[in-house]
């Protein structure tokens, strides 16, 4: 099965996050808030203490404070809110009562709304051993990692900023990590693997986080969401049954963020229909980098790119390899699509392995699995083995979000733990079982159809950026194309960017407005 370069490593398949790595290991130095246009700083008074209903932890839980509460004002866009922070832990419980894991999360809700009218979302990352602060900081929170203009691959310089695109104008929103990142910690770390390192068993620890934050903020009846983002597309998939069918709590709507919807569709080099599916976003990136994706155009470029990957170009993938006269204008035209070398296209056979070195080498430069348009020097332009080959985003600027949360808990938000902010746990990853029944690998299609069947009013909001080969854009189509019930709920979100598409103000301020839209339907 083809997975990304970095998980190669461990032997085990596995998807992060477009920044998906492990937190810096110490704090870097963060600038105080930069007063944006349309945003103030917040006014925070002295964050306060909340006596934590948990039990007596040993290790690492044991270093976790108690609940830190905060209440803050602050204009986002517009809109002056008032609202109370609060970060902390929920307890996990296993089958006989004995604790379990403590799930760290950080809630923020507005202060004097109606709380039965008041959407609530819920927030997750993907990974799926990722921490939540990529979405926490990067899209939707009051502050955001922001990095230098002109330079988004400098992390050294990046800033915690006010979000004026925050999207606490439309819903309240529940920040959780999954057990093993983050600060969310497992009680036996021996038994967490067996515990929660799954589709079913992560889905059904957020499932009971969920009904646990639910049931002690008495937030039961509230139009509830859930917010994933790369592996975080199958996780809030899963979670939604899983609330469903163990917890009684159906949901109104799932909100993905460069989804990962089937691991089938992913495995580039490998399946036709998933090497295909990669193509158009190779072309949207290849057009835009010699400035030839326009604005008022861009639909119709996009619509002729899926259409051609889908039809002539999977055709020849799954049939007879081309020879003679007919390779070499097949290879030609693909070169000529996405820029690649024509000896490279050749050397691969027309079939796109998206991780590979080869492939993002280019002049010098070596783009990002994650954001096709954006590079670094090359290290090694004279080639490498896949599995040495840096990742631009994750081995890069991608690092800075774990400490700047780290800042902001501890600043912000008044939670401060000796305990390293776990942003991407390879173990976690490693470890993973994919198996959703039957012993096959995720494929969380068929649970959709299910969910938009048995519920009518659950909507689905899917975002995707062009330049994403780690989530191709068109695997969303795809999979929306071949849904029988429920396809005039589903929307899809195209903006320019790659997976973590929200970097990027203009689409960060985009995704705030579809979203608040979607939202309105509450």
């Amino acid at each position: 099965m083809h997975v990304p370069y970095f998980v190669k490593k461990t032997g085990f398949p596995s998807l992060l996050t477009s920044c998906s790595i492990a937190a810096l290991l110490c704090l870097s130095a963060f600038s105080a808030p930069v007063h944006a246009e349309q945003a103030e700083a917040p006014s925070k008074t002295q964050g306060s203490t909340a006596k934590a209903d948990t039990p007596a932890f040993e290790g690492k839980g044991a270093l976790l404070p108690q609940d830190a509460v905060t209440h803050h004002t602050a204009t986002f866009n517009g809109h002056k809110i008032s609202y109370t922070a609060r970060a902390g832990t929920l307890t996990l419980r296993d089958k006989d009562g004995h604790p379990s894991a403590r799930i760290f999360y950080v809630a923020y809700t507005q202060d004097g709304a109606a709380p039965e009218n008041r959407p609530v979302s819920f927030f997750f990352n993907g990974g799926p051993g990722a921490g939540t602060a990529y979405l926490h900081l990067g899209a939707a929170g009051p502050e955001i990692l922001s990095f230098p203009a002109g330079n988004p691959t400098d992390g050294a310089n990046a800033k915690l900023a006010i979000n004026p695109d925050s999207w606490l104008p439309s819903t309240d929103m529940v920040f959780l990590d999954a057990p093993g990142t983050g600060w969310s910690v497992p009680t036996d770390e021996k038994k967490a693997a067996k515990e929660f390192y799954g589709v079913k068993q992560d889905a059904r620890a957020f499932a009971k986080a969920i009904q646990l934050w639910s049931s002690t903020s008495k937030r039961l009846t509230s139009p509830r969401y859930l917010v994933g983002e790369s592996y975080g597309g199958i996780r809030s998939i899963e979670v939604a049954n899983a609330l469903m069918e163990q917890q009684s709590i159906i949901v109104n709507g799932l909100i993905m963020i460069s989804p990962a919807l089937d691991m089938s569709l992913l495995e580039t080099g490998i399946n036709p229909l998933a090497t295909a599916m990669a193509l158009p976003t190779f072309e949207a990136a290849n057009l835009s980098l010699h400035h030839q994706l326009q604005p008022d155009t861009t639909a119709r470029q996009l619509n002729s790119a899926y259409s051609y990957a889908l039809g002539p170009y999977l055709n020849k993938l799954v049939n007879t390899p081309p020879a003679g006269d007919a390779a070499d204008t097949f290879y030609n035209e693909i070169a000529q699509r996405t820029g690649i070398p024509v000896n490279i296209v050749k050397k691969e056979r027309g079939a796109l392995e998206a991780s590979a070195h080869d492939i993002r080498s280019r002049d010098g430069r070596l783009y990002s699995l994650y954001d096709a348009t954006l590079s670094i020097a090359d290290p090694y332009p004279e080639g490498v083995s896949d599995s040495d080959s840096p990742e631009p985003t994750l081995s890069g600027f991608g690092r800075a979000y774990g400490s700047a949360f780290e800042q902001y808990a501890a600043s912000d938000l008044k939670f401060a733990t000796p305990i390293t902010y776990n942003l991407l746990d390879l173990n976690v990853n490693a470890s993973w079982d994919y198996r959703a029944g039957q012993g096959l690998l995720a494929h969380q299609i068929p649970v959709l159809r299910q969910l938009l069947a048995l519920n009518p009013s659950m909507r689905v909001f899917i975002a995707n950026g062009y330049f994403d080969l780690a989530c191709p854009f068109a695997t969303s189509r795809w999979v929306k194309e071949h849904i029988p019930v429920g396809q005039d709920r589903i929307s899809l979100h195209l903006y320019s960017g790659g997976h973590m598409l929200y970097t990027r103000p203009e689409s960060r301020a985009a995704l705030t407005q579809d979203v608040k839209a979607f939202l309105s339907h509450s």
